[in-house]
């Protein structure tokens, strides 16, 4: 067995978190194994004062991450899923979901306990698209601002910019020790989270046998299957760039996934959103089949009105 392991990450509080993680659990599982992190800067950590969707949603939290692999300076790398591209790079593989913790959004708000007790025009900080046009769905009163950066800093910039609220991924909150700063978990009704959200991915190379079965214990199937089926629903809509969708799968029983997903305008007054339910084994059909029903039914024109480039299912 290898006697070291040097996992890349991302240097902001959250991913020294979830590599810290992974490398506690892999030191107590193998007695004498050594865990190195090594630091990486990545695309979205240099750029912050750009809203996401301006300069391009996929892997700009992991190529870099993903060239160390390559070169074989690093072993593994620790990733939210919610941040991996649902194309790999060849040659490397998403091996790993580990078991995931609360996958909803939180509002967090200095003075108001829910979405619904905001004031009228009220300021709300995101910088997500999919948040956006949800939230304006429910609230098309909101004013909401474009909010970058890590935790840490989304939660000090809530004060500094006079932010009414901003709103943050549940678990990155509680992985943080912030938990108790949560004013509401917005209900999924209101809000689908983000493909894989709550979700820790760990990515080898694909050709790395040993890592890959060392990694084997921290693997949860159930995760696993949702996922699979959230990634193939965002593989058949997004077109190379920030998609405003949401989706959320869950295992129903031993047998049965539900998925549900949205497809929504930037500004909330188209809102296409719908459910499928089938087998844990068809997972990866079952998030392509809704993907195509959402299309259908009117997602396909809301991406083409927003410049959004949906792939020919005959490209797949």
């Amino acid at each position: 067995m290898r006697k070291k392991i040097v996992i890349g990450t991302r240097s902001s509080k959250l991913a020294l978190w979830q590599a810290e993680y992974v490398a506690d659990r892999l030191r107590k599982q193998y007695e004498g194994l050594e865990v190195e992190l090594m630091h990486i800067v990545t695309k979205g950590d240099k750029i912050l004062d750009v809203p996401l969707a301006k300069i391009g949603g996929k892997g700009l939290f992991t190529k870099e991450l993903e060239v160390a692999m390559l070169e074989k300076r690093v072993d593994l790398a620790v990733h939210s899923l919610k941040d991996m591209p649902t194309v790999l790079p060849t040659g490397l593989s998403l091996t790993t979901i580990t078991k995931r913790l609360d996958c909803g959004d939180a509002l967090v708000s200095p003075k108001y306990k829910t979405l619904e007790n905001l004031p009228q025009g009220a300021k709300v900080g995101t910088s997500s698209l999919r948040r956006k046009a949800q939230l304006l769905k429910a609230r098309p009163d909101l004013d909401i601002h474009s909010l970058r950066g890590n935790v840490n800093t989304r939660l000090r910039k809530l004060e500094e910019e006079n932010f009414d609220a901003i709103v943050l991924a549940v678990a990155g909150l509680k992985r943080l020790g912030f938990g108790d700063k949560i004013t509401q978990i917005i209900p999924r009704e209101i809000c689908l989270p983000a493909v894989g959200q709550g979700a820790l991915a760990i990515e080898t190379r694909e050709d790395d046998e040993e890592i890959k079965q060392m990694l084997e214990f921290l693997h949860d199937d159930k995760t696993a299957d949702a996922t699979k089926a959230e990634r193939s629903f965002l593989a058949r809509v997004e077109g190379g760039c920030q998609v405003p969708v949401g989706v959320y799968a869950q295992v129903e029983d031993d047998d049965n996934l539900s998925v549900e997903a949205v497809i929504g305008s930037i500004d909330g007054k188209c809102i296409i959103r719908d459910k499928i339910i089938g087998s844990r084994a068809n997972a990866k059909t079952l998030g392509k089949d809704l993907a195509e029903k959402l299309l259908a039914n009117g997602g396909l024109k809301i991406m083409q009105s927003l410049g959004l480039c949906c792939p020919d299912e005959n490209a797949q």
